[in-house]
């Protein structure tokens, strides 16, 4: 089959490893003229390190493989603790922390030449019969048996498909940035929570650290440096807070406005359909993005293999999972008003009850449910490329 994917970005390089693997014809439309690789990191949980498995991507020496993750209050206190091994034990995989650049890389670098297309922008598409007709910025022309939208958040293949819908704001933004520290956190991944919002830090590998922020955010709202928010809503939390922003310019941080998509009950159309972001955009809550695109892009290759006639249970079989990730990343960052008491130090208290063995089953229990993968047998590994 050929197959054309708009978006050279996580879902869209790990569908054509797949694809390819498979052995269909597979280019990728990429706007940009390079990988679109600046950002923070992610932790890829043990279902997305799953799938990467299955795709023949190599894991060695990719970020920092995760021993614990530990929840504290915003002055200290140690809320719940997960070990790491546990959780890798319950679901068969590891949680990585990896740099977003590294990950695109590791998935670039295992696709043949010529397969991403750079500076091929989607303009629109036609479909006639069993076969799409996209144009590009460029005026390039090219036809395929399947169009697959991996465009993220703004996605233009989404509005081709289904028409103007656009994600709207949570009322919260994200502040984060990868930087050289001396903090150690071993392979620990750190959250702390209080009634000012969330921070988290994580190993990103080869001594960087991973750092962010949630903070309230509203479109057209104050104009304040974004180093300046964090130092006045932040400065007071405990380790390793202070240390992180003592460290930090304003040229080391960058503000993401968290969105989300009203997630559509059909997930493709004719001979399109959609993964990733530009289906399902959500904030970046608990990695749950990168993860579920990484699902889609499983759960996608599982049917085409079975025939396409599998194709429309594509949606079906994906959307209550991705919208019960959709809801946890989304009403996981409160950080004002009265729901900012749910993060003070007398609501967190109780939570300090809960073993490290209850902790880790209820993080597996969380990613089974979000998961479609976790839920079949070890299906065949993609040689590697």
């Amino acid at each position: 089959m050929r197959i054309l994917i708009v978006g050279a970005g996580i879902s869209g390089l790990a569908a054509a490893r797949g694809l390819l693997a498979a052995g269909h014809r597979v280019t990728v439309l990429e706007r940009a003229d390079a990988l679109r690789d600046a950002g923070g990191a992610l932790t890829l949980w043990p279902n997305g390190a799953t799938v990467l498995r299955d795709l023949g991507v190599d894991l060695t020496g990719l970020g920092t493989r995760l021993t614990a993750f530990e929840m504290i209050s915003a002055r200290g206190r140690r809320v719940l603790a997960m070990p790491g091994e546990r959780l890798e034990a319950r679901l068969g995989a590891p949680a990585l922390c990896v740099s977003r650049r590294d990950l695109l890389t590791r998935l670039y670098q295992g696709l043949p030449e010529g397969t991403v297309r750079f500076g091929e922008g989607f303009t629109r598409y036609v479909q006639r019969g069993r076969t799409v007709r996209v144009e590009t910025g460029s005026g390039a022309v090219r036809t395929a048996d399947l169009l697959i939208g991996a465009d993220g958040m703004w996605s233009r293949v989404r509005t081709a498909l289904f028409g103007p819908g656009r994600a709207k704001p949570t009322g919260m933004a994200t502040v984060q940035g990868l930087a050289r520290s001396a903090l150690d956190l071993g392979g620990r991944s750190l959250l702390l929570a209080g009634r000012e919002g969330k921070a988290g830090f994580g190993p990103a590998g080869d001594g960087v650290v991973w750092w962010f922020f949630d903070v309230p955010w509203t479109p057209g709202g104050p104009d304040e440096k974004p180093l300046d928010v964090l130092r006045r809503r932040f400065g007071a939390w405990a380790w390793p807070v202070p240390d992180i922003l003592a460290g930090l310019t304003d040229d080391d941080v960058r503000s993401f406005p968290n969105h989300r998509h009203a997630i559509p009950r059909h997930w493709g159309r004719g001979r399109g359909v959609l993964i990733g972001d530009a289906v399902h955009g959500m904030p970046p809550f608990l990695a749950q993005g990168a993860n579920q695109a990484l699902e889609d892009v499983s759960l996608l290759l599982r049917l085409l293999a079975q025939g396409e006639e599998r194709l429309p249970h594509y949606g079906p079989l994906r959307r209550r999972r991705a919208r019960f990730a959709s809801t946890l990343a989304t009403y996981g960052r409160v950080a004002e008003g009265p729901f900012g008491l749910l993060q003070s130090e007398p609501a967190l208290r109780p939570m300090t009850a809960a073993s490290e063995t209850q902790a880790t089953a209820a993080l597996a229990t969380l990613i089974r449910a979000t998961s479609n993968r976790l839920q079949t047998r070890a299906a065949p590994r993609a040689p590697a490329a």
